[in-house]
């Protein structure tokens, strides 16, 4: 069938990955450098990405392409949690799709997920708040209070922090420095917070217990290819089983294309830096 669909000019793209999280199917990714168009069917070629491209290198066309299926896009979009699953609910209903955004209410009631368009970007009764995305960089820290009373005030600076709950075109993502931990590393060393997490984003993750590790080298390489990282440091415990932090960090590096400075360090058992 001929319809509406986005066209990248990839002589134009330059890569930056501005266009990716303006998609709110998911449809875009970074590949080789360029803004690819994942699959037709992704697309629903209202063009929410268009005033994203710094380079205008994103157009809409009218050509032979295979219809926009709401459900396959939904499943492409709740793997990144429920703020973006609310954020692609708003912008159906911003523009007018009323058989879409019926589709979807439909298809996260037999999910079980507790969303539908009435409620998007709030937890339902039968939702999680949890993977809920908060941004607390502009939050102040009663800092000084804090050290009076003798308690140290937290330099978290986003919600979640867990790598499978989140969300690779997050703004916390964009032109930061990344700390991504063993989830033990912060138990393990006293000075976490004023050390490793002062005035960066977190993601952190257990090699041993967690599965899908591969998916994991593939988040955090959307998280590379869709920012402008300007650090990443692995945080790892001296365990052997720990090694696997570091590993994924790199594999994620060189599968982004990034050119991202690394910093490695490992936490004794004890505490101490090793």
């Amino acid at each position: 069938m001929k319809r509406n669909i986005i066209h990248i000019d990839e002589d134009k793209c330059n890569g930056c990955g501005q266009c990716v999280p303006a998609c709110h199917e998911g449809a875009i990714k970074i590949i080789n450098g360029k803004a690819k168009l994942a699959a037709d069917s992704l697309c629903d070629g209202l063009g929410a990405c268009l005033g994203e491209c710094p380079q205008g290198a994103i157009r809409i066309e009218t050509r032979e392409a295979k219809s926009y299926n709401e459900v396959e896009a939904l499943e492409n979009i709740m793997k990144e949690g429920t703020s973006a699953v609310a954020a692609h609910l708003k912008h159906l209903k911003d523009h007018g799709q009323d058989e879409y955004v019926k589709v979807a209410e439909q298809y996260l009631q037999t999910k079980g997920t507790g969303m539908n368009n009435d409620h998007a970007g709030k937890p339902m009764a039968c939702g999680c708040p949890g993977s809920m995305a908060k941004d607390f960089r502009g939050v102040a820290k009663e800092a000084a209070v804090a050290s009076a009373q003798g308690a140290v005030a937290s330099e978290l600076r986003q919600w979640p922090v867990q790598l499978k709950l989140l969300n690779p075109g997050a703004p916390y993502f964009q032109n930061a420095d990344i700390v991504v931990s063993a989830d033990c590393a912060a138990f393990a060393y006293g000075d976490f917070h004023r050390k490793f997490l002062k005035g960066k984003a977190l993601v952190i993750f257990c090699p041993k217990l967690d599965e899908d590790l591969d998916g994991y080298v593939e988040k955090l390489a959307d998280i590379f290819r869709q920012n402008t990282v300007r650090s990443v440091t692995a945080v790892r415990m001296e365990v052997p089983c720990c090694g696997g932090v570091v590993s994924i960090v790199e594999d994620a590096v060189r599968r982004s294309g990034k050119n991202v400075m690394m910093k490695e360090y490992t936490i004794g058992l004890q505490g101490d830096i090793v």
